[in-house]
């Protein structure tokens, strides 16, 4: 069973991806590999578009709802059971689904453990043995970005880079981080400022040894995020 899940995994998922990634190389500028890794970014966060904009509107409503639910935990706040109906009724009332944003993460997490493989083996001489027959084998793969980096290296400023920007694009997404809030010491509200200073810390203690590649990934896709969330969540 444990074998099966690892072929469906490489057959559908590091096998596309390796062979993208090296049709990309072939056709970039100087066979830059930094540039082939931004496009296939780029060409990811544009594939997963639909299902992180459905996450963000779910996120927004979500934030004008904040004194709703605010007041449904104060009024039950004696009756959990109570309190969990009448908030999943908001949340049916506004035809919004709260784990939207879980199915993203969920989405996104083996596409990441697959880039980790590409950029980890990929550049294995005998990993291009897997390209596809319509993908031209490159024989040798330079993995330096604008002649500067070795993204098959770690690279603490990549890793540092990543987790600042991963703490900005947590942030945006918090609802409520207001002094109002904080006085209210809401179980909730303490955890999700949590959340901003944790998945940045956990995002450069993951990269710090990774390849650099992989860190050049986290930037880009974080950027389109950022530049995503701006649009939807702070659009009238």
């Amino acid at each position: 069973m444990f074998d099966f899940l690892i072929n469906i995994f490489d057959v559908f998922l590091y096998r596309p991806l390796f062979n993208f990634l090296i049709l990309i190389y072939n056709y970039s500028p100087g066979h830059d590999f930094g540039l082939a890794v931004i496009s296939l970014t780029v060409i990811i966060r544009f594939i997963i578009y639909p299902i992180s904009v459905k996450a963000l509107n779910s996120q927004k409503i979500l934030q004008k709802l904040q004194p709703q639910l605010k007041e449904i935990q104060k009024k039950y706040k004696e009756d959990k059971e109570k309190q969990a109906r009448e908030t999943l009724e908001l949340y049916r009332k506004e035809k919004i689904n709260p784990f939207s944003g879980l199915v993203l993460v969920i989405i996104q997490l083996p596409i990441l453990i697959a880039l980790y493989l590409v950029f980890d083996r990929g550049l294995r001489p005998e990993e291009l043995l897997k390209l596809y027959s319509f993908v031209l084998n490159p024989i040798h793969i330079n993995a330096m970005f604008l002649n500067v980096i070795d993204l098959s290296k770690p690279n603490i400023a990549f890793a540092v880079l990543a987790g600042l920007i991963q703490f900005f694009q947590t942030k945006m997404l918090i609802p409520g981080s207001s002094k109002h809030t904080i006085r209210e010491n809401d179980i909730a509200s303490i955890m999700q400022k949590q959340m901003i200073y944790f998945f940045p810390f956990i995002t450069v203690l993951i990269l710090f040894k990774l390849p650099s590649a992989l860190g050049l990934y986290w930037i880009a896709s974080g950027l389109f995020s950022i530049a995503q969330q701006y649009f939807i969540l702070k659009r009238k």
